[in-house]
Parts: structure tokens; C-alpha cells; sequence
């Protein structure tokens, strides 16, 4: 009960508190879907989209690695960012090919989360020497 009246209380320090609250993720827009969307999607990026996902708004990539240590290590540098961003891939791994889905439940599809992540994955999928996979 004290916690609960201290935060409702109006004090000058506790004008940052609103992060306590969850803020609901929006799915992308049109426009999100063609500037930053379509990047992704391209050859470059390797990302393909997910309809078949129960959300109907997914994208997927396999990524291969040299062996599992990398595969591995490549897994530990994505989920200490999925930590920091509050935002959790599906995921499969099997020695050294792991398959990532993304999507923001809370938005029933796509956000501008999963855009920032796929880009961060990729990222990290060069920097530990994944091969392209088939499209």
C-alpha cells in the first residue's frame, strides 16, 4: 500500500515514473512498411515475410554458421540485446543453423521494434560469419 500511495503522489524527482507504465507497441504503417520494411527484405538483408505465422504479420530469416560455437555465441550477442530492448525473438537452433521469427505480440504483427532488431541481427549475423542462406 505505501508503494502505491508514493507513486501516485505528485513529487518534481518522479516525472520520469510514466516508464513504469507498459506502452502498447503499434503495428507498422504503410509508409514504416515501404521506408523501413522493404530494406530488410531485400537480397542484401535476407529477410523473407512470415504470413503463415499466427499472427499473419512475421518476418523470418535462417542464418548459418562455420560450427555451433558460433551459432551459439552469435545467439548470446542477440538475447542480451532482446534484455536490453524488452523485445524476445522465436527462435530454433540445430548445430549451426539458427532460425529467427520476429514479431511484437502487443501489436498483433509487426512494429518499429522488430525493425531495429532485424537490423541488429543482421549486423551481428556478418560479425559472426554467417553464410547467406536459401531464400
Amino acid at each position: 500500500m505505501w508503494l502505491t500511495a508514493f507513486l501516485s503522489a505528485k513529487l518534481p524527482f518522479m516525472s520520469g515514473l510514466f516508464l513504469l507504465q507498459r506502452v502498447k507497441m503499434e503495428r507498422l504503417t504503410d509508409l514504416d512498411r515501404s521506408t523501413n520494411l522493404q530494406p530488410l527484405l531485400s537480397p542484401e538483408f535476407g529477410w523473407n515475410m512470415d504470413t503463415t505465422h499466427r499472427s499473419g504479420d512475421a518476418i523470418k530469416q535462417q542464418f548459418i554458421f562455420k560450427n555451433f560455437d558460433c551459432a551459439f555465441d552469435f545467439m548470446t550477442a542477440v538475447a542480451e540485446k532482446a534484455k536490453l530492448m524488452n523485445h524476445h525473438p522465436e527462435w530454433f537452433n540445430v548445430y549451426n543453423k539458427v532460425e529467427i521469427t520476429l514479431t511484437t505480440h502487443d501489436a498483433g504483427g509487426l512494429s518499429k521494434k522488430d525493425i531495429e532488431f532485424a537490423t541488429f541481427i543482421s549486423e551481428q549475423a556478418r560479425a559472426f560469419g554467417a553464410k547467406p542462406s536459401a531464400r
